[in-house]
């Protein structure tokens, strides 16, 4: 960007320094730099440089370089260190990987490139250079391609081999395709050949497995660390950097040498405990680069140190030392009078002034009013656009903090110096959610418990190819009691469902095929189902009927009020915030679920829809699970609203009875507009004068009970409810189409993925993690949810690490010390706390960055979610260890649990971990809990399906009694997937399933499309297949139970209860010239004889299937 280059080669000094860079190697020292402007000037140094290497002395202040970078417009890339003390766990995230990867791979990939990382970056071996260039491949189309070696290659490279790519660092090959994410791509990328011929290249997405557009060419890089076993000895960054015509920078060099230097004692002191406690072998070479030698390297460097003052370290060589004279600007906070009067004074002294904003909006605005105040300002996105002397523009961007150089009169001020904290956002793709999408919760494995809706209970034994009358067709064979078999048409997979129930543990009994226990058992269920349908739909009927409450549209302050919010929105937020709104202003009752990940922002969306209601005097409750909670929702509150006339209330224990009586007397004589608070707020002392807007927060802590009382306070209030996992049962109801629900999945900008490490129980490990956290000022929790030994374990930990202070919390505590201890934790004073699960609710402390989670294997996957949550709050990188003990053999639940949460390591996965969560604990108490039986006996898919019907019937939806049959097509021609076509059993049976889903021509072509896309040009067979199903749809709406196709004959049995219009079937027998005849037995059937045939039907079984399926259309009744 010129703005900000050209101001500096008026700078003597600063042409001098870029002569020396240019004629010497070695390093300059450059001392007299502030904060941010140490940015600004190695980019004007490093301008024209292919590479440059940043390195700094902590995580934070290299973020903050990255983040200054972005807004100058250069390639930049951080570059995280590699975990010293934990790369030896059982499972790892990939995030940190992946970071890494990308910064590597961008020395070859770019003309030009900035890499931004700590001390300790340069300090971890890689793989040499020439390993590195042998390992990365490139694939063009038109390129060959052996997939034999490529498979062998990609393995070598550490991709994993799965059946469907779904996570970076995956492949899976089917056929011809190859499905491959790497981890420097946004999203994974599908390979097609033709014979051994890359015929197209394009991206997909990962979770609907379609392309998206195509690609000439990928270039695939590592997908994994160095092994020291394999790979031998490893280099450091360094040696990268130096093939290339490169520049390094250096941040205040003596803190580097400190940080060098504390990294590698760690290291030593670790790696001699594992050695004394026989962790690891004598001869294990170590794994780090001393920093001594990392030092001496940079010696010989071509660069520059950056730095306030003079450095006193020895061990530096600098080939030239310069001063500059520059100044950090004051802050203003959000005194926009002293800031004119410091540009009217620099527009009399001609200074040119940059002033950044990170909203654009915001920008344009600061410019007007600057305008107004007689000062020369205007708003610019021209990169090349330079300021003149008494200029003030205002540019779109970001640093961290202003800074002047007096000399050439420049200055540059952040939004930070005018507004306080800001932050900024990156665009992503959309997701919509649909209710009604999700049939089906897993893939079926061999072994597994299926029910089917008429004979019940049995176990899936796989695929089975059968040969009936010379055609080919795939089978599903079920076992059930005594070791009877059935055999299901692969494509009537929509009869069975996986069977899920909330205790994993229990062995189901299987049914007897053809016995009477699962009818009984069937029809048991079904009233049960019809009772909960019935209080459901009352309540939603009661809900829809009545006319709620209509706001107007967002008055001015409204939009005032959401202007003050400090940080950008995500798309997601402003879509659920606008829904919320469309929802107020219109007749109907709200009931919206908000469901989005710790710390997406859910608040600030509840924050606005609370504002919209008090500006028309409406009342707000915002319910709370804990006291805790409750302050910090307050205090949010109180903040937020400061500037408007508006009266929050906090209604729990905090509050003495005085205060309390107090704001019960003013809520009923409607002086308090919002009132927060706990399960009081739901007592029966407490009315309300005109209640608006009820908000409940962490919905998945209240219990039935609480859930009841909500449902009387509500029957004519919107209500908007919030939660990161929701618990499974209401978001199945937002699923099944009951409720509104808006997904917030894109993370806050800033926000880094958890690194997630699951590893046995060891002492040294869980002192170093404290010790690392400690040493960049943090805290820790450690969850402990014993409450009998907790006081033990806090103990321990304090023995680990004498420096701390350790504090212990649990749920028994007397209200008055829990909160004291909790409050001093919020405060700082406290750096370990152990506590039992109390801390999943929704604490909010961003200096809080790891979290260690004794016996993991323990815990349920929200819970685990939710406490991972608690930290990564900030935009540092957050570490989450789930321990468990030493030699245990895990349960397998415990086992998919750990495994699922490591898995789903981004932020904005609770949603799909409710799903998991569904499969693994099923779910639950429905309503309350004696329905709990009944989906025991059935299992979770079915009840959820028998509900939905019944739901629809008492809606009154009955779908003309047309779901009460199914319909089966039986044509003698092959008809299924070949084994070559598609191998993967478990996606061979989500391929059927979906294929028998299928209702629509247009579905139809969507599949096939589909199908090409991810397997290629489909098998006769296949076509084939999709043809039945589509013919399967034609005759379910013809109320046709059975058609059954043979060379000689078609035989069409109907419904018993079909409503078609018999007076029209002489018309069809007549038009078939005597090859149709209708028989009147019970069932009815029309026989259709092709050796009598004069109709010009043409083609094969199918097609002529098809064509009578369409002269049969005139038997329908006229609606």
């Amino acid at each position: 960007m010129d703005t900000f280059y050209e101001p500096l080669l008026q700078m003597e000094t600063f042409v001098q320094i870029r002569e020396r860079l240019k004629k010497d190697q070695g390093l300059q020292l450059v001392t007299g730099c502030v904060d941010s402007q140490k940015t600004h000037l190695m980019y004007g140094m490093g301008r024209g440089w292919p590479v440059k290497l940043i390195l700094t002395y902590n995580e934070l202040k290299a973020k903050e370089i990255y983040e200054e970078y972005q807004a100058l417009e250069e390639e930049v890339y951080y570059y995280p260190a590699k975990d010293f003390l934990f790369f030896h766990a059982d499972i790892q995230g990939k995030e940190l990987l992946r970071q890494r990867i990308s910064a590597v791979s961008s020395l070859f990939s770019g003309p030009e490139t900035v890499i931004i990382t700590t001390l300790d970056g340069c300090m971890d071996p890689l793989l040499p250079l020439e390993k590195w260039k042998q390992l990365t491949v490139t694939i063009s189309a038109g390129s060959v391609l052996e997939m034999g070696a490529m498979k062998t290659r990609l393995i070598r490279m550490g991709y994993e081999r799965t059946g469907q790519v779904e996570m970076p660092g995956q492949f899976a090959v089917r056929g011809g395709i190859l499905d491959i994410y790497p981890l420097t791509e946004e999203s994974p990328v599908r390979i097609e050949l033709w014979d051994d011929e890359v015929d197209s290249i394009r991206s997909f997405d990962a979770e609907s497995q379609r392309s998206m557009e195509n690609l000439d060419e990928i270039t695939l890089y590592p997908a994994a660390e160095m092994d020291s076993q394999e790979d031998g000895k490893g280099v450091s960054l360094l040696e990268y950097i130096r093939q290339f015509d490169s520049l390094v920078f250096l941040d205040e060099v003596n803190r580097l040498a400190e940080c060098g230097e504390t990294v590698e004692k760690e290291y030593r002191q670790n790696y001699e405990n594992r050695l004394e406690k026989g962790q690891i072998r004598k001869d294990q070479p170590e794994e780090i680069i001393p920093y001594e030698q990392v030092l001496h390297m940079l010696n010989h460097m071509r660069g520059a140190a950056l730095g306030t003052l003079e450095t006193t370290d020895k061990r530096m060589d600098f080939c030239g030392r310069f001063r500059l004279d520059t100044r950090s600007i004051q802050s203003y906070n959000n005194h926009f009078e002293l800031l004119v009067k410091d540009l009217k004074r620099w527009k009399r002294e001609k200074y040119r002034v940059v002033l950044l904003c990170a909203s654009r909006t915001r920008g344009r605005r600061l410019a007007e009013d600057l305008l107004a105040e007689e000062l020369n300002a205007f708003y610019s996105e021209d990169p090349s656009r330079v300021a003149q002397p008494g200029e003030i523009m205002v540019v779109h961007g970001n640093v961290f903090r202003g800074y002047e150089y007096p000399l050439i009169r420049f200055a540059v001020i952040s939004e930070t110096d005018v507004f306080g904290r800001e932050k900024k956002k990156k665009r992503r793709k959309q997701h919509t959610y649909e209710g009604r999408k999700i049939s089906s919760f897993t893939e079926l494995s061999v072994g597994d418990y299926v029910v089917h809706e008429n004979h019940g209970l049995g176990i899936y034994r796989g695929i089975e190819k059968i040969t009936v009358d010379k055609t080919v067709k795939d089978y599903m064979k079920i076992e059930y009691s005594k070791g009877a078999c059935l055999y299901i048409l692969a494509t009537q997979m929509d009869a069975i469902q996986k069977y899920s129930s909330a205790d994993g543990e229990k062995v189901p009994k299987l049914n007897t095929l053809g016995g009477q226990d699962w009818k009984k058992t069937k029809s048991k269920v079904k009233g049960a189902v019809q009772e909960v349908a019935r209080d459901l739909v009352e309540l939603y009927a009661a809900r829809q009927s009545e006319k709620g409450y209509v706001y107007g549209p967002d008055t001015v302050w409204q939009k005032e009020f959401e202007e003050l919010f400090p940080y950008e929105e995500t798309e997601d937020q402003v879509k659920a915030i606008a829904d919320t709104k469309k929802d107020m202003e219109s007749g109907k009752i709200m009931d919206r679920l908000i469901c989005g990940d710790v710390g997406y922002g859910k608040t600030e969306v509840a924050i606005r829809a609370a504002f919209k209601a008090v500006q028309e005097s409406k009342q707000v409750v915002y319910l709370v699970p804990t006291t805790i909670l409750a302050q910090q929702h307050y205090n949010t509150f109180v903040q937020r609203m400061k500037e408007f006339p508006v009266r929050i209330d906090l209604l729990c224990r905090f509050r003495t009875p005085v205060q309390q009586k107090k704001t019960i007397e003013d809520l009923r004589k409607g002086l308090v507009d919002i009132v927060i608070g706990t399960h009081r707020v739901l007592s029966k002392d407490v009315e309300y004068k005109d209640l608006g807007l009820l908000i409940i927060d962490e919905e998945q802590r209240f219990g039935v009970a609480d859930k009841e009382k909500v449902k009387k306070l509500k029957t004519n209030v919107d209500v908007l409810t919030l939660s990161a996992t929701p618990i499974p049962r209401t978001l199945h109801m937002s699923l099944a189409g009951i409720r509104d629900m808006s997904v917030l999945e894109e993370p806050p900008i800033d926000r880094l993925p958890i690194q997630t490490y699951v590893c046995e129980y060891d002492e040294e490990m869980v002192r170093a993690a404290i010790h690392r956290e400690l040493a960049r000022e943090g805290q820790v929790y450690y969850v402990y949810n014993r409450v009998e030994s907790i006081a033990d374990i806090a103990h321990r930990i304090q023995e680990l690490v004498p420096e701390a202070v350790v504090a212990f919390a649990h749920g028994q505590m007397k209200e008055h010390e829990l909160e004291k201890i909790m409050y001093e934790f919020i405060e700082g004073e406290v750096d370990v706390l152990v506590a039992t699960t109390i801390i999943e609710t929704g604490m909010d402390i961003s200096n809080v960055n790891t979290i260690i989670i004794h016996d993991a294997d323990n815990m349920g996957l929200s819970q685990l979610y939710q406490l991972r949550g608690r930290v990564g709050r900030s935009n540092r990188t957050a570490y989450a260890f789930l321990l468990y003990k030493r030699d245990k053999m895990l349960k397998e639940v415990a086992e998919t649990r750990l495994h699922a949460i490591r898995e789903y390591s981004d932020r904005g996965s609770g949603f799909k971990i409710a799903r998991r969560d569904m499969e693994i604990r099923g779910v639950g108490t429905l309503l309350g809990q004696r329905q709990h039986g009944h989906m025991q006996a059935v299992g979770y898919s079915l009840y959820c399906k028998m509900l939905n019907e019944a739901v629809l019937r008492m809606k009154g939806d009955s779908r003309d009694g047309t779901d009460e049959f199914e319909t089966v097509a039986d044509l003698q021609i092959d008809a299924f997937i070949p084994d070559a076509y598609i191998r993967n059993e478990a996606l061979k049976l989500d391929i059927y399933r979906r294929i028998a889903a299928v209702e629509s021509e247009e579905e139809r072509d969507d599949m096939l499309e589909e199908l090409i896309d991810r397997f290629g040009e489909p098998p006769k067979s296949v076509l084939n297949l999709l043809e039945i199903t589509g013919l399967r749809g034609k005759a379910h709406r013809l109320y046709i139970k059975e058609v059954q196709g043979r060379p000689d004959r078609i035989v069409f049995t109907m419904y018993e209860r079909a409503r078609i219009n018999p007076a029209k079937i002489p018309q069809l027998i007549a038009s078939m010239d005597g090859a149709m005849t209708f028989r009147k037995s019970e069932p009815p059937q029309f026989i259709y004889e092709m050796k009598n045939s004069r109709k010009k039907y043409s083609g094969n079984l199918l097609e002529v299937t098809g064509q009578i399926l369409d002269d049969m259309e005139i038997l329908k009744e006229q609606e």
